[in-house]
């Protein structure tokens, strides 16, 4: 997959977006080196906050790869609810790691996510904050 397509790709899914503000947006596409990096934080309007960045490389000119990424999601009160990222620290989830995801306290092993999906899961944590108890 070409650098700049899937740059492209997410910066409309985040401009498609009416529910939350692009507060901060820098990429960067380097396609004749084959590698490119995209970094933004978004807020809700009930102040909650999601920052995600990606380094990106394409290898052997066909497979975009993300060499590192992280997706954090937090409250507005800093509470931090999701992150996924595939920093090398938590070797106890040694079927995918590096890949893992913090839900709260929790770390459970992951793949690498998708911002369209990570936008996804918010959606659907930000639906059941907002219904009746």
């Amino acid at each position: 997959m070409r650098l700049d397509r899937y740059v492209n790709r997410l910066l409309d899914t985040l401009y498609s977006r009416k529910d939350f503000e692009i507060e901060q947006l820098e990429y960067d596409i380097q396609e004749d080196e084959g590698r490119g990096f995209v970094a933004a934080r978004v807020r809700y309007g009930d102040g909650a906050v999601l920052e995600f960045d990606e380094s990106l490389v394409v290898e052997f000119g066909l497979v975009l790869r993300k060499v590192s990424y992280a997706y954090h999601f937090q409250q507005s009160d800093g509470t931090g609810v999701i992150r996924y990222d595939n920093t090398p620290h938590h070797p106890e989830v040694a079927e995918r790691f590096p890949h893992h995801k913090h839900v709260g306290e929790k770390v459970e092993a992951s793949d690498a996510p998708d911002l369209h999906d990570v936008l996804k899961e918010i959606d659907r944590y930000l639906e059941n904050q907002r219904a009746p108890s």
